[in-house]
């Protein structure tokens, strides 16, 4: 298999009435809006580029990411590019705003004199969009996600958020998608309980899972596969590095779920890295291919900042796996019994 077709692979998924022609290996542009460290804009440019090259087709982004750095990026990068040659996806529930004076960089993202409001109504959902094309330079997105709904993230407040985006965010969002704004709508999250909740109440198209379905962790996720397989909701798996733990050559690394990772976390991610050394195969292809084995999942989502990092992941999905590494990882304890392989 050539590089360019391991990391596209595309075939037509089905979301809702919309065929969509998505690659197995997507784009996930939250490194390109300065997560964790700034990423000059050449770099960006030419990462964006590289992985249109490389054959990945599908580029995730949203307002969030960079205060609109991210998007911007992909807009000038893809601008010289025939737009039906990738798809995109962005995403709405935060409103971004000038913060004169703001360096505190607390949601991680290295960009100063900005910040961003949750805002889950219909005139926040229709805001957030309107400048998120505009940012992007396009008239429409193939995917359009309503972004961290969850207990977790709102907390107290998390039943009231729940319910105006039931009454008001998703039914803005397929008004959008009748309209051909958007092709399809669904969550981007990285809590399985609300993914539950929603699919339960309201008709999703797709679910953007990150750092839930991976090869680190896949315990608690299982109950939102099924569901999504049953009612044909399309899931494309985020984070399958669950932030960079999985993702260096030499050993685990420092970050998981966002934060430091504690202790335990990092003597649980050497046992991936000691048994895939004794297989013979890099963790980071097994992490990359392992949740394109389920049949709920269209494409696993690889955030990248750089040429270097786009081509890495490329290799890794065009890397042959052993057939060995699964039963390794299942005698470790490492691997659920029942999740599907490659």
């Amino acid at each position: 298999m050539a590089v360019s077709d391991a990391a596209s692979s595309a075939g037509a998924t089905t979301m809702g009435a919309a065929k969509i022609e998505i690659s197995r290996l997507s784009f996930g542009g939250a490194p390109v809006g300065n997560l964790y460290a700034s990423v000059d804009e050449d770099t960006a440019i030419a990462a964006i580029a590289q992985a249109h090259q490389q054959g990945i087709r599908h580029f995730d982004t949203a307002p969030y990411y960079g205060y609109g750095l991210s998007e911007q990026r992909l807009g000038t990068a893809l601008a010289t590019l025939d737009r039906d040659s990738y798809t995109l996806s962005t995403k709405v529930g935060r409103l971004i705003e000038n913060h004169t004076g703001r360096v505190d960089r607390a949601d991680g993202f290295a960009v100063d004199h900005r910040g961003v409001r949750f805002d889950y109504s219909r005139d926040g959902v229709l805001r957030s969009i309107e400048a998120s094309l505009a940012r992007l330079g396009t008239d429409h997105v193939e995917l359009l996600l309503l972004h961290d709904v969850g207990a977790l993230t709102h907390g107290a407040r998390h039943r009231e958020i729940l319910q105006q985006a039931l009454d008001e965010a998703l039914p803005t969002m397929a008004e959008l998608r009748s309209q051909g704004v958007c092709h399809a709508i669904g969550l981007g999250v990285n809590e399985e309980a609300v993914c539950l909740d929603v699919m339960r109440h309201f008709p999703l198209d797709a679910i953007m899972l990150a750092g839930r379905y991976t090869l680190f962790e896949q315990q608690d996720s299982r109950a939102v596969m099924a569901e999504a397989r049953a009612r044909g909701v399309t899931i494309l798996a985020a984070g399958p590095y669950n932030s960079g733990l999985l993702g260096g050559t030499d050993g685990p690394g420092q970050f998981y779920n966002y934060r430091p990772a504690e202790q335990e976390t990092l003597l649980r991610a050497r046992r991936f890295y000691e048994i895939c050394a004794d297989v013979g195969v890099d963790v980071g292809a097994v992490a990359l291919q392992f949740p394109l084995a389920h049949p709920a999942v269209a494409s696993v989502v690889c955030g990248l900042r750089s040429p270097a990092e786009v081509d890495s992941a490329v290799d890794r999905m065009g890397t042959h796996l052993p057939v060995a590494i699964w039963p390794a990882l299942r005698e470790a304890g490492l691997l659920c019994a029942d999740v599907p392989t490659p």
